[in-house]
């Protein structure tokens, strides 16, 4: 490993490209399980978000997670007092 800055780079620092902060349509499609025509309903419904500050639209990771937290229903078991 060389040096960085006088010290030892890290394996997190050396692996990879940094995280992605936001997904395509297609991206945010396959990330969801679904197909791209059932995110563009959902965007039409107001359920999902994108930014629109480029061409086409990009889905930041931060709105996909909280579509998922606000569309997802507590489970309680049945008989558990």
């Amino acid at each position: 490993m060389r040096p960085m800055f006088g010290r030892m780079q890290t394996k997190t620092e050396t692996s990879g490209p940094p995280a992605r902060l936001a997904l395509t349509r297609e991206e945010t499609a396959e990330a969801l399980g679904m197909s791209a025509v059932s995110v563009d309903r959902l965007t039409r419904r107001g359920l999902l978000h994108p930014s629109r500050a480029t061409r086409r639209p990009l889905f930041p990771v931060w709105e996909i997670e909280r579509f998922l937290r606000d569309t997802s229903a507590v489970i309680g078991l049945r008989g558990a007092s």
